[in-house]
């Protein structure tokens, strides 16, 4: 079985694993943690977005996102928790937390809710819900 594994390259390995770990990936100490960890989550995918209506990005851009069926409110309470500022946006899926991780990089956490998406989907295609 192929596991999908982003790796981020980060210029504080500790800072950045408790930000992942604070969002709710599972760390388990292995060797050589100093400069490698590696975070689990339930599952991975990669999504493909058409880039002409994804609202400003650049076809070849990527994103570091994760989906969740936690209440984005429990996401939230643990980065202000933490000191992690971030923005929560309605979305063409559902609604999202972005948050900036310790080297500026944008993450984004989605709650996808399946009305919203078939709702975005028939406006996209020029039907009416």
């Amino acid at each position: 079985m192929l596991t999908v594994l982003p790796i981020r390259y980060v210029a504080d390995v500790e800072a950045s694993r408790d930000f992942y770990a604070g969002l709710g990936l599972t760390f388990r100490q292995e060797p050589g943690a100093a400069v490698w960890v590696r975070l689990a989550a339930g599952g991975g995918a990669v999504g493909i977005h058409a880039a002409a209506v994804s609202k400003g990005r650049r076809p070849g851009a990527t994103e570091l996102g994760f989906t969740t069926d936690e209440p984005l409110e429990e996401v939230a309470k643990r980065l202000e928790r933490d000191g992690y500022p971030y923005e929560l946006f309605e979305e063409d899926f559902g609604h999202s937390i972005r948050v900036t991780d310790p080297d500026g990089v944008v993450v984004q956490i989605q709650h996808i809710d399946p009305d919203t998406v078939r709702r975005s989907a028939a406006a996209l295609a020029g039907d009416s819900v």
